[in-house]
């Protein structure tokens, strides 16, 4: 059973994601819906991680090693200014996408197992990366005009 190499991408994606979201939001401390929104999906990425404790202990985590099309890492850092905040939302969207379908991918092992505990804990979990996506790609609608167009 491979379903311990995507509960391992999962939890270290989860993990990369809220050290991603509380970089951003320090990064950007100027922009104060940025700071405290970055802190409280960050809470929930920390969340996601305790609610896979007993997903690990019950299937095991086991990290490939094999090199990854998609490497999931932290930030470098973060950029200044307009465009480098569109830029760290977008980095930002691309990890929350990765932990998104992995989700997805999860998910349909625990339908294929009838594991209705894991089932409720991908749901919970689903929805709350389906409303950080949601938030990031308003925050990139909103910025993208200014960063673009009217900053120089």
């Amino acid at each position: 059973m491979h379903l311990a190499t995507y509960v391992g991408l999962l939890h270290h994606a989860e993990r990369t994601l809220a050290d991603a979201f509380r970089q951003v939001g320090e990064g950007h401390g100027d922009e104060p819906d940025v700071r405290s929104t970055c802190v409280v999906l960050a809470g929930a990425c920390d969340d996601h991680v305790e609610r896979l404790a007993p997903v690990v202990n019950r299937y095991g985590e086991h990290a490939e090693t094999e090199p990854e099309r998609l490497r999931v890492t932290a930030l470098e850092g973060t950029r200044s200014g307009a465009v480098g905040l569109l830029r760290d939302l977008q980095d930002l969207y691309a990890l929350a996408s990765f932990v998104d379908i992995t989700w997805t991918v999860v998910a349909q092992a625990a339908r294929g197992l009838r594991d209705s505990d894991l089932l409720d804990v991908v749901e919970s979990c689903e929805r709350d990366t389906d409303r950080q996506l949601t938030w990031l790609r308003t925050r990139v609608k909103q910025s993208a005009p200014q960063a673009l167009i009217a900053a120089r």
